[in-house]
């Protein structure tokens, strides 16, 4: 699935709320313009099976506030991703969330001839508000 489809589905599942738009993207995404699944993990050449996006923060919302955290991790061979920790985050409200949405992901499972790396994966989430566009045709 691409960056742009996991995009247009997080669009879909928050637009019943008009106010805003929670965009989850990763820094290498947005520095490549490249719409493959593969470069949302960062330092690692595992391939995700499922991507999960968090939630933003009611308070944060609320408040209208904006930021980002960067979550390194493990990833063990069934997939799983484990020792999942903060590595930088310019508001603790979003930690939690983060940390959530990356501890539901999977990643593809290494064959028992494949050796594991010892590198981290880290994944960097942007929590930002967008105002989302009112249909003409809804009143």
């Amino acid at each position: 699935m691409s960056a742009a489809a996991v995009l247009a589905m997080t669009v879909n599942r928050l637009q019943s709320n008009s106010f805003v738009l929670l965009t989850a993207l990763t820094l290498s995404n947005l520095a490549s313009g490249d719409d493959a699944v593969e470069k949302f993990d960062s330092d690692t050449d595992r391939v995700p099976l499922l991507t999960t996006v968090p939630d933003y923060p009611e308070v944060a919302r609320r408040d209208r506030i904006q930021g980002e955290v960067q979550v390194c991790f493990n990833i063990t061979r069934d997939g799983y991703p484990r020792r999942i920790a903060v590595r930088s985050s310019s508001n603790r409200l979003f930690e939690k969330p983060a940390m959530k949405a990356v501890r539901k992901s999977t990643w593809m499972q290494l064959d028992d001839d494949e050796a594991m790396s010892g590198i981290k994966a880290c994944r960097t989430f942007r929590f930002s508000l967008v105002p989302v566009e009112k249909d003409e045709d809804q009143s």
